[in-house]
């Protein structure tokens, strides 16, 4: 955080409307829970309790509300991703500059990389996206299966959230590209012919996607419980 960048306005887009079918979980999810608390609930803690935020947006399934320990905005989402940013989009304050676009799957984003997104794009880029390193080996894959070589990791990257934007390049990128098949809303922004930064990433900010990752979480969750709890005694 800086003087020159700290007086932006941001707001941050949660997009909570995936059904989580790898899990398995028989619930949205937004909703599968880890230490009692939903992970949406401690997304958005992290967002909510960040001194530079000042509305959130929550994007949830059709039907579906959610109580939240702190003020925000519900929006319903679509039938993919783009279609839920979009209608968060459409609900942030027309004073806002910069939104931040986050998925709920990465409950456990710290503050240091939601302020080096916001920096980035406060100091002119179109949008800012955290990375982390490629630590595992990267092979290829032939079409009859062999593999066909090893891909080099020291140029890849795996991309994070919450990517931040300028509203009006956001805007206008799904104005443009809403029935491009993009992933993310980055590569929203390169096809409609926004300059798009690289910011670094962190470990805890991973996606719950399996099994696995919801055991992670948990034990994320109860150190930060435990932390706080010890904290409030001091």
């Amino acid at each position: 955080m800086t003087a020159a960048t700290d007086h932006v306005s941001v707001a941050a887009v949660l997009v909570a409307a995936g059904a989580g079918e790898r899990l398995s979980a028989g619930v949205p999810k937004a909703f599968v829970e880890v230490d009692g608390r939903s992970l949406l609930a401690h997304a958005f803690d992290r967002f909510a309790g960040h001194p530079r935020i000042r509305e959130v947006v929550v994007v949830l399934p059709a039907g579906v509300s959610a109580q939240l320990p702190g003020a925000f905005t519900p929006a319903v989402g679509g039938r993919t991703r783009q279609q839920s940013v979009a209608a968060g989009l459409a609900k942030v304050g027309a004073e806002i500059e910069i939104v931040l676009v986050h998925d709920v799957a990465r409950p456990f984003v710290p503050p240091s990389v939601i302020d080096a997104v916001t920096d980035a794009v406060a100091a002119g880029a179109d949008a800012a996206i955290p990375v982390v390193p490629v630590h595992d080996t990267v092979r290829r894959i032939a079409p009859d299966g062999s593999l066909a070589g090893t891909v080099d990791r020291s140029t890849l990257v795996a991309v994070q959230t919450p990517q931040g934007f300028r509203r009006s390049v956001l805007a206008a990128a799904h104005e443009v590209g809403r029935d491009l098949p993009v992933t993310d809303d980055a590569a929203l922004v390169e096809a409609a012919g926004g300059t798009v930064v690289a910011v670094p990433g962190a470990e805890e900010a991973f996606k719950v996607t399996t099994p696995a990752d919801l055991a992670r979480a948990g034990a994320i969750a109860e150190r930060v419980r435990l932390g706080s709890a010890t904290q409030r005694r001091i």
